[in-house]
């Protein structure tokens, strides 16, 4: 391809995402441009002439050739350590590779866990998130789980389905007949 050719390949869409792109002629903001754009098209010109790998950056073809020559441009200065700046930690399901294990892990369980078990995942992630998708749509509350918005919403509804069998005591939730119950043990 001539000069010319890259040039009316490159030439920017004042349309491009929606949004008038403003860009300078700069190499760096055009090149920084055509990175994005791949996100659009899912091109991926750059292949591996040893296994076939894909990807749509130079740079990252070049930190992948690593994996079939070894090499380990990254040293330490403190010690003898090198590292070749890849991803050895490989998923055996797919082409997802990380560079500690521990990452490795966590898609494992994110990606290829069983529904049922990846159900049991999300509440437990859900924990960690603070992340409360469940509302009432009477007062606004949150909750993490949906039975928790089940439990709350016996405050609106006066739902009482928990019944003393010693009393006529009633009450929206297990935990709190259970604390009733303990009333009639000092009697």
């Amino acid at each position: 391809m001539d000069l010319q050719q890259d040039e009316e390949r490159d030439a920017p869409n004042n349309e491009t995402c929606g949004v008038k792109a403003e860009i300078e002629e700069s190499n760096t903001r055009k090149s920084t441009f055509d990175q994005h754009l791949v996100k659009h098209t899912g091109e991926k010109p750059y292949m591996c002439g040893e296994c076939g790998f894909r990807t749509a950056h130079q740079c990252y073809l070049s930190r992948h050739m690593r994996t079939h020559t070894g090499e380990r441009p990254y040293k330490c200065g403190q010690c003898d350590y090198t590292a070749a700046g890849v991803k050895p930690f490989k998923c055996d399901q797919c082409d997802y590779s990380a560079a500690v294990k521990s990452l490795l892990d966590r898609h494992l369980l994110r990606r290829h866990t069983c529904e049922k078990h990846r159900a049991s995942l999300d509440k437990h992630l859900a924990k960690h998130s603070g992340e409360k998708p469940y509302t009432c749509g009477d007062c606004g509350y949150k909750a993490a789980r949906k039975h928790h918005l089940s439990e709350h919403m016996k405050i609106h509804t006066g739902e009482k389905p928990y019944s003393c069998h010693l009393c006529s005591y009633s009450a929206a939730r297990k935990s709190t007949l259970s604390k009733h119950l303990t009333t009639h043990e000092e009697d």
